[in-house]
């Protein structure tokens, strides 16, 4: 299947089980509070199916998968018949009203619990996070760190595997210091370094954040020979067979574990070379036109070939999964974290330690979505907690078309005793409106520029 296709489709897949998770809690508490609900739709535009249940509210699946709504009976916009007087949104107390608004957001948080709970109980197979070795003059190099420690934890937060250390990195950002505790693989010793962020020069848009800070992660031994090719690639195009042995580019020998393999193709960007290979006991020159892969503003020569390593050191490679109950406590664990981490995200964007071109729309949320996908389940899962919860945060910010706005109004409604007037709300929901659609207009630009 195409990469685009994959990734409309498990955008669309994301899309729906969040919209339908979200809509869902309105809809629960709202039928809590005997508020009638006439439409519960996924999705906007024309129906694709429909069907009306005993309390008369038509459930809908709609043409545009990019939201939903839930609408209850209101007397400011419906006409309302003596006997459903009662049963009206606007006739609740405040109280109800914050809580029929606010546990749309609240629902994303309890699936993103759910999710990261599978993603527990199903475990993953991860690598021990030991480094390998560091960028040359990076803010890690010229720290205490050492190569073939294990990082057990970054500025008190426990760290077990890339994906933690990566997302406890992104927290320092705008931080003058960071301290970084490793262990070392031959004792049970522990040491604390201090490393100075304050000339780190991070570009999250280009880079993870365990490379902005110079740490390569610690990998076996590459060999010769190769295990995967890329369709379409320089090495496909110039008939680069799997189980091919490298020898020698433009008649230099490479060493024998191809450890200078890669740097010497990277240092090529664009140029044609010759390849020499060894296929069954057969020495053959291909003749190869690499391609330039931008990698942290650099071009570099991009051959698209993976090459076999040498099997992972006894105990780096291992199951991390957690019981039945255990598995509830880290999916709470889990999603406090990545809502603590998503607010601090946000302060620093509106402090400006972190760019604005970071922001992502529909297409880059489509290519996480078939991305994390193609790696499997626990991944998938693990994307749909996190879209969830950011989804939640977002619908919680105080703009008047989002349910964050709406809980404004009830709470300036609560310590006031009367409704904020209906042309004041009027204004705010046209503001809210620009606000956010210039908000989505950049998040797309970022997205082309990015493509």
């Amino acid at each position: 299947m195409p990469d685009f296709i994959w990734n409309i489709v498990f955008f669309i897949v994301a899309i729906g089980i969040l919209v339908t998770f979200h809509e869902y809690g309105h809809f629960w508490v709202a039928r809590k509070c005997n508020v009638k609900v006439i439409r519960f739709s996924i999705g906007f535009g024309k129906a694709l199916w429909k069907r009306v249940d005993k309390h008369g509210t038509e459930f809908v699946i709609a043409a545009i998968p990019l939201g939903g709504y839930v609408k209850m009976l209101d007397e400011r916009v419906d006409d309302v018949l003596p006997e459903d007087k009662n049963n009206t949104f606007n006739s609740k107390s405040v109280y109800q009203r914050i809580a029929i608004v606010s546990a749309g957001p609240i629902a994303n948080f309890l699936l993103a619990i759910v999710a990261f709970y599978f993603v527990f109980l199903i475990g993953t197979t991860t690598i021990k996070p030991v480094i390998g070795e560091f960028v040359e003059q990076s803010v890690t190099e010229r720290s205490t760190l050492k190569v073939n420690q294990q990082i057990i934890s970054i500025d008190g937060r426990k760290v077990e595997t890339w994906q933690d250390i990566n997302m406890a990195l992104v927290a320092e950002i705008g931080n003058k210091a960071v301290e970084i505790k490793t262990l070392g693989l031959d004792s049970q010793y522990v040491s604390s370094s201090l490393v100075d962020l304050s000339q780190w020069k991070y570009q999250p848009e280009v880079m993870s954040a365990i490379e902005g800070v110079g740490i390569i992660p610690f990998t076996p031994s590459g060999t010769c020979f190769i295990s995967f090719i890329e369709k379409g690639s320089p090495a496909d195009i110039a008939g680069v067979s799997v189980g091919d042995k490298f020898t020698a580019i433009n008649g230099q020998n490479v060493s024998s574990n191809c450890n200078d393999f890669t740097k010497k193709i990277q240092a090529l960007p664009k140029e044609r070379i010759d390849l020499t290979i060894e296929r069954a006991n057969q020495t053959l020159i291909l003749e190869v036109q690499l391609v330039a892969k931008n990698r942290n503003g650099i071009e570099q020569g991009y051959l698209g070939v993976g090459r076999q390593r040498e099997a992972w050191p006894e105990g780096f490679e291992y199951t991390l999964t957690y019981g039945v109950f255990e598995s509830i406590g880290k999916g709470v664990e889990k999603t406090w974290q990545t809502t603590r981490l998503s607010f601090e995200m946000l302060g620093k964007l509106v402090s400006g330690d972190i760019s604005a071109k970071n922001l992502s729309g529909p297409v880059g949320i489509a290519q996480g979505a078939g991305n994390s996908a193609s790696y499997g389940l626990v991944y998938f899962l693990s994307f749909v907690a996190f879209f969830s919860i950011n989804l939640g945060i977002f619908n919680l910010l105080p703009l008047p078309v989002l349910d964050g706005g709406h809980i404004l109004y009830y709470l300036i409604e609560l310590l006031t005793g009367k409704p904020v007037p209906e042309k004041v709300q009027e204004i705010g929901f046209r503001f809210g409106a620009i606000a956010l659609f210039s908000l989505m207009a950049f998040a797309l630009f970022n997205d082309i520029s990015r493509l």
